[in-house]
């Protein structure tokens, strides 16, 4: 039990030591490091909510078109950025796996916490701000939203995971994973709601399953608005399947980079 607690304790302080590199290299360059991290998000947010006024589109169900747009866009960009970051994690750290305390999956978990942290705190500032602009906020269920949260970044997770596996045996995986990925953009519930589509095309759209989460997240934020369609369990059996493969595909990786 000792060993297994002092394994334990070096593991959280690899990841520790891991997550601050990851945070100096990422935000520390300049001074508008942290504030990319809301800059991105919030151009994308005003430049759909001009659109949308342009054309008098308005949010369905009554709901504030900002907030609408907003609970969408945030948790694509968790679900993308974590994939995207956690794919490209021994690309920008090959030197430290010389280390013997870390491993390759070190580097996949601290880029995945660093993420969740990031895009969670930029929610919780972008809806926060614009309750104080409009001088009211209600939110029906905190729970459903980290649920939704959490399960956005796991997949993005294991998707980062295979791409990061298969990019060690070809570097064509690199430059297809954002041809992939970015049909995602339009099918993932960022500009529409599962409930108002027509039964044909609802049937289809929800395979996605980051359109699950997006939807949980809606729920959980606007009051009055129920996510019917948004099945958990669905979206964590992609999780399941696609990370017990991305850690078989790691454990390959791994036997490569030591033989290297």
């Amino acid at each position: 039990m000792r060993a297994f607690l002092h394994g334990l304790k070096v593991e959280v302080d690899v990841i520790g030591a891991l997550i601050l590199r990851e945070t100096r290299t990422r935000f520390g360059k300049n001074r508008l490091g942290y504030l990319w991290a809301f800059l991105e998000p919030v151009v994308m947010i005003l430049t759909f909510w001009a659109l949308f006024d342009v054309v008098g589109r308005q949010a369905p169900y009554g709901m504030d078109l900002f907030t609408f747009i907003g609970t969408g866009v945030v948790p694509y960009f968790l679900f993308s950025n974590s994939a995207h970051r956690v794919a490209d994690s021994i690309h920008g750290n090959q030197a430290l796996l010389y280390y013997p305390h870390v491993q390759p999956l070190d580097l996949v978990i601290a880029r995945l916490i660093l993420e969740a942290a990031t895009y969670t705190f930029v929610f919780v500032a972008l809806m926060g701000a614009h309750a104080l602009w409009q001088c009211e906020f209600e939110i029906d269920s905190t729970l459903l939203v980290i649920e939704g949260f959490v399960l956005a970044s796991l997949l993005g997770g294991a998707v980062g995971l295979i791409f990061m596996a298969l990019a060690q045996f070809s570097p064509v995986v690199d430059r297809a994973r954002g041809p992939i990925l970015r049909p995602l953009f339009w099918i993932s519930g960022i500009f529409f709601t599962a409930e108002t589509m027509p039964e044909h095309a609802r049937n289809a759209v929800l395979i996605n399953p980051l359109l699950h989460p997006v939807e949980m997240v809606r729920g959980g934020f606007f009051v009055g608005y129920s996510a019917n369609h948004a099945d958990p369990a669905y979206v964590l059996r992609w999780i399941l399947v696609l990370g017990l493969a991305g850690l078989l595909l790691e454990r390959v990786v791994r036997r490569r980079i030591e033989v290297t």
